[in-house]
């Protein structure tokens, strides 16, 4: 019985370990979109083209380059919204039937104003 607990309780501090990172790479690849978002936008505005175009497509690029996201881009109301997830796979709660543990993550940026005058 004090096996079986402390094989859970491994189990909850390294597979919650699997959670933490898992968010962490889904954070980190949102923040990155968002950003590329946000560069792509200020380029095309002083250009004087569309900006949110080029804002979501910057973003939708970003994540194509990160194989263990999944993510969805926004805009509305000259806000730009990335949300992604990332998975691990679990290695001792499998055992009790949770193969994957997910993280998930979301950034924002605006399109900002540029040039003017």
């Amino acid at each position: 019985m004090i096996l079986g607990a402390l094989f859970l309780v491994a189990g909850l501090v390294i597979d919650g370990g699997q959670k933490v990172t898992a968010a962490s790479v889904a954070e980190s690849a949102a923040a990155g979109a968002s950003r590329a978002a946000g560069n792509a936008a200020a380029t095309q505005q002083l250009g004087g083209t569309d900006p949110a175009a080029a804002a979501v497509l910057a973003a939708r690029a970003y994540l194509a380059g990160q194989p263990s996201v999944r993510g969805s881009v926004s805009v509305r109301d000259g806000v730009v919204t990335v949300s992604t997830a990332s998975s691990a796979d679990t290695i001792f709660l499998s055992v009790l039937g949770i193969d994957t543990v997910t993280g998930t993550g979301s950034a924002q940026s605006d399109i900002v104003p540029t040039g003017g005058g």
